[in-house]
């Protein structure tokens, strides 16, 4: 392992020590708060447990090889554009908070939208690669429709989130493959004007906004949860109150332990706590995209950088949400949250990246 991956290695594992210590310090205090029958540590055994079966799938992939998973990418998406189906299947899919995201297996959940999100990107990667040139009008229309079935699904569940992540990713491979602007951004700029018109005329709409802007004005709804992560987050002020020290993880902030966990680290860890987080991702990132500007072939270098924006671009939205930068989304922090299936997805995604710089390694010295 050359200091590239040395140090994406060390970025990871800091994460994922720090997201530990924060899932059980705030599982452990609403299972004392609400005096739940549970032990205080089940939420961190159960994460370390998603680690160590996502370790083994993670060598598993890396053992692969980032190139035979691309070609295995369509097989996947088909098979898991099929597991989206059964989410609604009563018995089979669990509806959590009016949402059907999730597949009920022994008792755990599992969430197959997860894994959609870069298998989506992965099979663009390979058809796009695949060809000796640029795709035709017609074989992009194809392709499209065949993404816009496990993206239907999930705009359906309703996961809105997960859609704009994955239509992201497209668009920056997009860019990245230099497709003709011709065939996605006039498009999107015809379908954003209409949708932005459309939403104009929806009494809703302007309440959203307001709540988004100012959520005091809702507290007992939709602005419920960004009042209370400001409030969490600025507390905190430079150093933070300590670890577990936090109050609004007394039941004050529900998700505290997925989507909002980074305002209770924010207030028990303070300013000088998120800086260092924030740096370990943007450390990610650029040793992720370094290690795509040095791939063999274009396959490496696509794969390498949608990898990395994909996990880069979860932690801004995570991020932003929690600032109050950005409406809720329902987006887990990569490595810190607790949550099964993004876990595993994600250990997958980071041993492609390093079977990408094992392979720049090997091209180095032939």
């Amino acid at each position: 392992m050359n200091k590239k991956g040395l140090c994406l290695l060390i970025a990871v594992s800091l994460i994922f020590a720090m997201g530990l210590l924060m899932v059980f310090n705030t599982t452990a205090a609403e299972v004392l708060d609400r005096s739940l029958p549970k032990d205080i540590h089940h939420a961190l055994i159960k994460q370390i447990l998603y680690a160590i079966v996502g370790g083994a799938f993670a060598y598993f992939v890396w053992s692969l090889g980032y190139q035979n998973l691309l070609k295995l990418s369509g097989p996947l998406l088909g098979f898991f554009t099929v597991l989206l189906i059964l989410v609604f299947v009563p018995g089979i899919g669990l509806q959590i908070n009016g949402a059907h995201r999730w597949l009920n297996i022994f008792g755990n959940s599992f969430q197959p939208s997860e894994f959609v999100k870069f298998l989506i990107p992965m099979y663009y990667i390979h058809k796009a690669t695949s060809l000796p040139r640029s795709f035709t009008l017609k074989e992009f229309l194809w392709l499209m429709s065949k993404l816009c079935v496990p993206l239907g699904l999930i705009l359906v569940e309703p996961d809105n989130g997960t859609v704009a992540i994955v239509l992201s990713a497209l668009i920056a491979l997009f860019i990245l493959t230099r497709l003709r602007w011709t065939y996605w951004a006039l498009p999107l700029f015809f379908l954003v004007t209409v949708g932005t018109i459309a939403a104009s005329q929806m009494s809703h709409v302007p309440d959203r906004i307001r709540i988004y802007l100012h959520p005091e004005l809702d507290l007992q709804g939709k602005g419920h949860q960004p009042y209370q992560a400001k409030i969490a987050a600025g507390s905190g002020k430079l150093i933070g109150k300590g670890f577990g020290e936090s109050v609004q993880k007394m039941n004050y902030l529900p998700e505290a332990r997925s989507d909002y966990i980074a305002a209770i680290f924010a207030e028990e860890f303070g300013f000088v706590g998120m800086l260092t987080l924030i740096f370990l991702y943007i450390a990610i990132g650029f040793i992720g995209f370094s290690i795509a500007l040095a791939a063999k072939d274009m396959e490496g270098f696509y794969g390498a950088a949608i990898l990395v924006f994909l996990l880069c671009f979860q932690a801004f939205l995570n991020m932003g949400v929690v600032s109050g930068l950005l409406p809720s989304k329902g987006t887990n922090l990569p490595f810190f949250s607790q949550g099964g299936s993004s876990l595993l997805v994600n250990f997958m995604a980071m041993s492609i990246l390093f079977n990408i710089n094992k392979q720049n390694l090997r091209s180095t010295y032939v």
